[in-house]
């Protein structure tokens, strides 16, 4: 790819960049959320057209106009959302809209699709419904896919943010094994560690411009977190836990019902201390959305209870679970905020009353109160701007100061950092550590097992609506909470 240049409106996606993939090569695309790669891996696969410079394909001009131009040039794709009819088997996905006619012998097709899992080393049952996959099978077949219509070059979108350790491991060993076959990946990641362990090459990107193409073993993960985001080292550091307080969040045999009835928390038993952090790890769609609703007062306990410093909220609405002195940031920012009003309006929202004087809302006292929380969080923005314009990063902190600045004693927060890039991540983790030090108890509800290693005092894991396991994190590692995490409970 050569001098690429791609613009949404005033925003450069893609500032003249260059990217040089060969054969049999693993090579990394790192850098932040929004510094660009999957932009730039869209106009590979034809999703987008640049607006300006070529690409070359073996030396030759390639003009990539939609995804069949880049299959029909050997170039597959697999997007961190995958595109799968889930109701279909394997095999079924892995033809679909590449067959001959019109015609289609199953029998012949199934025994096509085992003999390329089998010469790809992608173990995966032809006859299975996709529906009955785990993630990381899925996954498998989306790669199945793409190596069955000839992909010679094959993208991977952040691969592993939906995989447990061990899944995450059999990519790496299915990856290395099709590289030796002459297939090139190109790997887009903002993980260090995976780009450093698996990748020939990386290029790394920040604010839409190449830092530096480098060869993996000529560098460091120091060398390209300064690449990627202008300082050497990012993250946070968790001050010893210098002994917990009583229980403050209590939940005794909890158990609730997904929106069709189905049973989806089942007895779920798990106390948070003051000053303590407790993770809940688990791979997605294994409850944790439904639990922390079931927190937050949004969805209904069938069974069990729930209580904040002894007091009994089972089954209260979100308006008597804030009084009992509950911080909620949930899952879905946009969804915790009205796109249409203003900050301050929105920064005011969970307690207006505090700003009613005589049945009239004080308009000066709500820009007044924002004004402050912009200032104390470093929220680039002003009271009057519609939150809608905000960065991921910056509604997040909105959401952040309306909750923490009541001092609550619980703090139920999930997926804080997801969407958001390395700077706002480390602002958000260093918050939640204050909060902790200050002595709230905090429920992290996250599927990114390093931010739950990196803050939490004790982690639970969750697997299909129960907690199968409860560790130390000092005791916790990458392969116990894997195992745990596929429902291993020993």
């Amino acid at each position: 790819m050569r001098k690429i240049t791609k613009r949404f409106g005033a925003l450069v996606a893609n500032d003249q960049v260059d990217f040089t993939l060969r054969r049999g090569q693993i090579h990394g695309l790192l850098g932040e959320n929004g510094a660009g790669k999957t932009t730039l891996m869209r106009i590979l696969y034809g999703l987008y057209h640049a607006d300006e410079g070529h690409i070359l394909v073996k030396g030759r001009a390639a003009d990539i106009r939609s995804p069949k131009d880049a299959i029909r040039l050997g170039i597959g794709m697999v997007t961190q959302h995958f595109a799968l009819v889930l109701p279909l088997t394997v095999t079924e996905n892995v033809v679909l809209g590449y067959t001959d006619g019109f015609r289609l012998s199953l029998d012949n097709a199934h025994q096509q699709v085992y003999e390329a899992s089998k010469r790809f080393g992608i173990e995966v049952d032809p006859k299975a419904l996709v529906k009955n996959l785990s993630v990381g099978q899925r996954q498998r077949v989306e790669i199945l896919k793409a190596l069955y219509r000839q992909a010679e070059v094959l993208i991977l979108d952040e691969p592993t943010a939906v995989l447990v350790p061990q899944e995450a491991d059999q990519l790496f060993q299915s990856l290395a094994r099709l590289q030796d076959d002459g297939l090139s990946v190109i790997f887009i990641s903002h993980k260090l560690n995976e780009v450093m362990s698996i990748t020939d090459q990386v290029t790394v990107l920040r604010g839409g411009k190449v830092m530096g193409a480098v060869e993996t073993r000529q560098t460091t993960q120091p060398d390209l977190a300064r690449m990627m985001v202008g300082r050497e080292t990012f993250g946070v550091t968790k001050a010893n836990n210098t002994g917990r307080g009583r229980v403050v969040l209590q939940l005794l045999d909890v158990a609730a019902a997904d929106d069709k009835g189905l049973s989806v928390l089942k007895g779920i038993t798990l106390d948070v201390h003051a000053g303590e952090i407790v993770g809940l790890a688990g791979v997605s769609g294994n409850g944790q959305a439904e639990l922390a609703q079931v927190l937050d007062g949004t969805r209904r306990c069938t069974a069990g209870s729930i209580k904040v410093t002894e007091q009994d909220v089972t089954n209260v609405g979100p308006a008597q679970i804030m009084a009992a002195g509950v911080g909620r940031i949930p899952e879905d920012r946009h969804e915790s905020v009205v796109t249409e009003m203003s900050v301050a309006q929105n920064m005011a929202l969970e307690h207006l009353d505090e700003f009613v004087q005589n049945g009239v809302l004080n308009h000066r006292d709500i820009r007044l109160h924002a004004e402050k929380l912009i200032a104390e969080y470093q929220i680039k923005a002003s009271p009057k701007d519609k939150i809608r314009a905000l960065s991921g990063g910056n509604m997040q902190k909105v959401i952040l100061a309306r909750v923490l600045e009541r001092d609550p004693k619980v703090i139920i927060v999930a997926q804080p950092t997801r969407g958001l890039d390395v700077g706002a991540t480390e602002y958000v983790r260093r918050k939640l550590l204050e909060q902790r030090t200050k002595g709230a108890a905090i429920l992290l509800i996250s599927e990114d097992l390093d931010e739950i290693m990196a803050l939490s005092d004790r982690i639970a894991v969750i697997y299909e609506g129960e907690i199968v396991g409860v560790l130390p994190t000092v005791t916790a590692n990458a392969e116990k909470l894997g195992l745990l995490m596929s429902g291993v409970k020993d």
